[in-house]
């Protein structure tokens, strides 16, 4: 059971009685397209489609691309409810892509915001 205020702010709607987590967890992820994967999609006529699939599926807060060293990049906010979820998240991509996948917690201004008395409270006890 994870109860630190810095996990919680990652959570939209806090804790049940009994301190588990409850509602949905906002995930960036940051898909990383090799290029010769990448190539070959536009070549057949298959990466725009396949992205679309994949985004249908996710149902994604927001989804944004770039190119990150060098490679097609997919930055892209999704909220899963429990972690057991990850694969559903990421697999699309490895298969479709030999994509690498990175996927980290993060927060909203909103979130942050929430989060401040739990900053403050940290900082009277460890700084």
């Amino acid at each position: 059971m994870v109860s630190s205020a810095r996990s919680r702010a990652y959570y939209s709607l806090g804790t049940d009685a009994n301190n588990h987590f409850v509602g949905h967890m906002r995930i960036l992820m940051k898909i990383n397209i090799p290029n010769a994967e990448g190539n070959a999609t536009i070549k057949d006529g298959s990466l725009g489609p396949k992205i679309h699939a994949i985004l249908e599926d996710l149902k994604p807060e927001a989804a944004y691309f770039a190119e990150d060293n060098g490679q097609r990049t997919g930055f892209i906010v999704v909220n899963i409810d429990d972690s057991s979820q990850i694969p559903s998240i990421a697999e699309p991509w490895f298969l479709a892509f030999n994509a690498r996948v990175e996927i980290h917690p993060c927060m909203s201004a909103e979130d942050l915001e929430k989060a401040g008395p739990s900053i403050e409270a940290a900082v009277k006890k460890y700084a």
